[in-house]
């Protein structure tokens, strides 16, 4: 952060403890969450999700093992956050959602 210390003069100064805001989402068919964050510069995407204790709140998924993404895009498990970072924990479908438009198409 570059603060102005005279008329044409600035100074970087660093703050020790940066904190970034994230958003953690989860969803099932009956309920959803979205828990907000904030979070140290460096931080990655599982070091988020286990401070967010969304596995606690669903105790019968096996979050640990869902992909996730950020914005809808799949990244890794190790990759660092930035700020505004919408962290998603997908679930497993239970049925391909085009094997289940057809059969939604014959039954009419």
């Amino acid at each position: 952060m570059l603060s102005p210390v005279g008329p044409h003069k600035f100074s970087a100064s660093v703050s020790l403890a940066m904190l970034v805001s994230v958003e953690i989402v989860y969803a099932t068919a009956d309920r959803q969450e979205l828990i907000q964050l904030q979070v140290e510069h460096g931080t990655t995407v599982v070091a988020a999700i286990a401070l967010s204790s969304i596995a606690s709140m669903f105790p019968d998924d096996s979050l640990q093992r869902c992909p996730v993404g950020i914005w809808g895009r799949l990244v890794e498990k190790t990759q660092v956050l930035q700020d505004g970072d919408r962290i998603e924990l997908y679930r497993n479908l239970r049925k391909d959602p085009r094997e289940a438009r057809r059969e939604r198409a014959d039954s009419d």
